[in-house]
C-alpha cells in the first residue's frame, strides 16, 4: 500500500470513528510532521486555511492535538498510541451510552414473547458473524465444538476466546479441515484438543458447480449452532461471509449439526485415522 493509499485509509477510518472530514484530514496532516502552523496544515491536507482553525479546535477538545500559543500558533498531534487510546475510550463510552439508551426504551410490542427454539436466523458479514461467535463462546458453560474450515477464521482473538473458555471449565474441542491448519491451531492452543475433521464436505462440496466453502461450524453446549460460509468467487471472502444461527436442543438444524459433529469426532477416534 503506497503513501497516498495509507493516508486516504487513515482519513476514512477516522471519519468512521466520528471525526468530520476536515478534522480527519488535519489530524492526518499533523501526524506526518512534528508540528505545524495552520498554513502548514492547510498545504498538507488541502483543507482551506479558514477551516483549519475550526478543525483544530475540535481535535484539541478531543485530546488529539496540542497547541503552542506562539506567533504564529503551532500545533502538533499526540502520539499514535495516545490517539488510538483516546479514540478507543470515546468509542467505548459511546457504545455504553447506546446500551443505556436502548435498554431504557419501552417495548413497542406489549405481547409476551417466548424463546422460539425452532427458528433459524440469517447473519451476514464478518463483523456480525464474528460477534455472534464470540457471544456463543463466552456464553458456553459446558462444551464447545468448533470446526474451522478456512485459516483466515483462526485469529489471535478467537484463540484467546477459546483459551478463556477452557480456563473457566468449558470442554473445548477444535476441528480443522487440513493437517497444516491443525498444526497451526495446536501450536497456538497446546492444551486444547484439536482434530482433523472427518467431514469432507466442509472443505469441498461433492457438487462440481458448488463453490461454497464452509468457514466455521460452532456448536455451543449442544443447543446453539452457528454455521458460516463464503464462495470462492468472492474476492473479499470475509466481507461476503454468510451465516445461519439456531438455538434449542430440539431445533432441527441444531440436531442435524450435533449428529454431524458426533460423526466427525468418531472418525477422528477411529484407530485407522491415527497419525
Amino acid at each position: 500500500m503506497d503513501d497516498d493509499s495509507n493516508q486516504q485509509e487513515a482519513i476514512e477510518l477516522l471519519q468512521q470513528l466520528g471525526l468530520k472530514e476536515y478534522e480527519a484530514k488535519c489530524f492526518v496532516a499533523l501526524s506526518r510532521r512534528q508540528r505545524g502552523t495552520a498554513k502548514d496544515i492547510s498545504e498538507t491536507s488541502d483543507v482551506p486555511r479558514t477551516r483549519v482553525y475550526d478543525a483544530i479546535r475540535v481535535l484539541e477538545t478531543k485530546g488529539l492535538v496540542e497547541t503552542q500559543h506562539s506567533n504564529p500558533q503551532q500545533f502538533r498531534a499526540v502520539t499514535i498510541d495516545e490517539a488510538i487510546n483516546t479514540l478507543r475510550s470515546e468509542y467505548v463510552e459511546r457504545t455504553e451510552s447506546l446500551r443505556s439508551a436502548l435498554g431504557g426504551l419501552e417495548p413497542a410490542d406489549s405481547a409476551q414473547t417466548t424463546d422460539a427454539t425452532h427458528e433459524v436466523w440469517a447473519l451476514s458479514g464478518d463483523q456480525g458473524i464474528t460477534s455472534r461467535t464470540q457471544q456463543l463462546i463466552e456464553g458456553a458453560t459446558d462444551e464447545l465444538i468448533l470446526v474451522i474450515g478456512h485459516e483466515s477464521i483462526f485469529t489471535d482473538q478467537l484463540a484467546d476466546q477459546l483459551r478463556a473458555a477452557q480456563e473457566r471449565g468449558v470442554n473445548v474441542v477444535v476441528g480443522a479441515v487440513t493437517d497444516d491448519l491443525r498444526t497451526t491451531i495446536r501450536e497456538s492452543l497446546p492444551d486444547i484438543e484439536v482434530f482433523v475433521s472427518g467431514l469432507e464436505w466442509i472443505e469441498r462440496s461433492p457438487l462440481p458447480s458448488d463453490q461454497t466453502e464452509i468457514s466455521r461450524l460452532l456448536l455451543a453446549d449442544r443447543e446453539a449452532i452457528l454455521v458460516s460460509s463464503f464462495t470462492e468467487a468472492t474476492g473479499a471472502r470475509r466481507e461476503h461471509e454468510q451465516g445461519v444461527f439456531g438455538r434449542g436442543f430440539d431445533n432441527g438444524l441444531v440436531a442435524i449439526v450435533r449428529r454431524l459433529m458426533a460423526t466427525g469426532l468418531q472418525l477422528e477416534d477411529d484407530p485407522e485415522n491415527d497419525d
